[in-house]
């Protein structure tokens, strides 16, 4: 046998093709076998016989294995691509969730200057805690200056589904804005319609309701809302908004506010109730946020600024916090500051607690309070129990974040994000651990890869939703082009009439050392300002 072995041997290494072919051949041929139920098939049989032909010392040339090898993952990556991504369906993720808990590993392998270079195997860790299924967004070009179609649009997470809630071509092309979701329930929403159909739509399970929220004591129709946990309260802001385009400044778009109050509104009733420590003309109160146990009014607050829009960079939000009773619906009579931003000098807005009450989550930038075009912008944290502020690196970008929210179990964040081109906002989703760090942030995927370069729209105001919302496009556009809407009423919080020409009173609050306050009674009892002339800004 040993002359059998050496001709083998001078053949194949004289003509190493022949040694390729032999084993398509032979592979090809084993892999027809039956071995009892099962065959090998082609590429096992083939690899199983180039074992074998390789213990011949067969030399084949380097540019030609790398060819080979490529032309190899090629095809299998042809043939079984497809199957793989077709298969990352809803009974694939139930099976993936078995990991739950656990780490998968991932190694890279690419070609790079015509050889396959293999980089560093890594881990994903598969978070314990589920995400919510859906999230809810707005759709509208990016630079609000032109817009056309604008839609509200709810995403399935456990597959690729868009389906729009509501789109502006069934309601004479209005704009649509500020949706907003009772703690994660699609089934209490509200947004404002814009235009000749305007109003802010509320829907309350199967009740739909179209109310005129612009009042004679107010100076405009309510905005960025915020519900009460009981469903009864939304807190609201009232701005005299205007907006700049920028020529040269990298922060393209600003929104600004010549004045801004904020009110809570009362479903039950349809009123509008205030306090003078949130209403008046001596500062701008915006962005409010209820706490979950609903007995805490976070907002944020800057001095006012005359001067607008040419001194719009030295508007500063504070972040502030105030008591609220639910059953007599009344306000406490201290603000309590979380943030300062007259000591510390940068701006503090849009507060969102976790649903469990441990955390605030907020955006901080340079200034201003239209973060989603500030690069600077980025997203905060606040330990409510120890009052610790942390920016969420890992989370962060050297763009804008911006438009957060929070999923039902207080584990994951929702924001947008121009991270990849600075132009287009695109969501993000990233892990808060027990601790409260968050881990990296990743885009929302979409079956496909292109989706987010031909995407030519922003995502907007991304919210965590634990279901699906009820198609009810008919209905609701139908009640906004014909139902005239609901008036509102605007009183104190005593049940009087409100005094549209009342300014605010000297405020109080704690300085910017303390930490928030969880309940109605501690943050009563906020420490008194030494300075008379400070206001709910300290």
């Amino acid at each position: 046998m040993g002359w059998l072995y050496s001709h083998a041997h001078a053949l194949l290494n004289a003509s190493p093709e022949l040694a390729l072919f032999l084993c398509l051949a032979l592979g090809y041929r084993l892999g027809k076998v039956n071995f009892g139920k099962f065959q090998l098939g082609g590429v096992a049989g083939s690899l199983l016989v180039a074992v074998l032909v390789s213990q011949l010392g067969v030399k084949v040339d380097d540019g030609l294995k790398n060819v080979l090898f490529a032309l190899f993952i090629f095809a299998v990556g042809y043939e079984s691509g497809p199957q793989f991504f077709s298969s990352l369906n809803k009974s694939s993720l139930r099976e993936i969730a078995l990991a739950a808990g656990g780490d998968i590993s991932v190694k890279i392998v690419a070609e790079k200057d015509g050889r396959w270079v293999g980089y560093t195997p890594f881990e994903l860790h598969v978070a314990s805690e589920p995400v919510d299924p859906y999230f809810a967004y707005r759709l509208i070009e990016p630079g609000y200056e032109f817009w056309n179609d604008v839609g509200i649009y709810q995403r399935d997470l456990e597959g690729y589904t868009q389906s729009p809630i509501l789109e502006n071509s069934t309601t004479r092309g209005s704009c649509m804005n500020c949706h907003s979701f009772r703690m994660q329930d699609p089934e209490r929403m509200l947004f404002h319609l814009r235009g000749s159909v305007a109003g802010t739509m509320v829907i309350d399970g199967d009740k739909v309701e179209k109310l005129n929220t612009k009042t004679p004591e107010t100076m405009s129709s309510l905005v960025y809302p915020s519900w009460h946990p009981d469903g009864r309260f939304v807190a609201f802001s009232v701005n005299d908004i205007g907006q700049a385009f920028h020529i040269k400044d990298p922060n393209r778009v600003e929104a600004y506010d010549s004045a801004a109050d904020v009110v809570v509104y009362d479903s039950e009733r349809h009123e509008i109730l205030t306090t003078p420590l949130m209403h008046g003309t001596d500062t701008f109160e915006s962005f409010p946020s209820f706490s979950p146990d609903g007995r805490t009014l976070y907002f944020s607050s800057s001095m006012f600024v005359a001067n607008v829009p040419k001194d719009f960079d030295k508007v500063c939000f504070s972040l502030c916090a105030i008591s609220f009773d639910p059953e007599t619906r009344t306000f406490g009579t201290e603000v309590d500051t979380l943030y300062n931003a007259r000591t510390l000098g940068r701006s503090a807005k849009f507060a969102r607690v976790s649903p469990d009450g441990r955390r605030l989550l907020y955006t901080l930038s340079d200034y201003g309070g239209f973060a989603i075009w500030h690069k600077d912008a980025d997203l905060w944290m606040i330990d409510l129990a120890t009052g610790e502020h942390y920016p969420l690196d890992d989370a962060n970008s050297p763009d804008a974040e911006s438009y957060h929210s929070w999923s039902s179990n207080s584990r994951w964040i929702i924001f947008v994000s121009r991270r990849i081109d600075g132009l287009y906002s695109r969501p993000f989703i990233a892990y808060i651990d027990e601790g409260g760090r968050a881990h990296k942030a990743l885009l929302v995927p979409q079956k496909d890869v292109e989706f987010y370069h031909r995407q030519m729209k922003s995502f907007n105001i991304p919210e965590f939703i634990t279901g699906k919302v009820r198609d009810r496009r008919r209905e609701i556009s139908q009640m906004a082009k014909h139902d005239p809407g609901i008036d509102l009423r605007a009183v104190s919080t005593t049940g009087a009439p409100m005094d549209a020409s009342s300014s605010a009173t000297t405020r109080s609050g704690a300085d910017a050392s303390s930490s928030a306050t969880t309940d109605a009674s501690s943050s009563a009892t906020a420490r008194p300002q030494t300075d008379a002339s400070s206001s709910a800004t300290n």
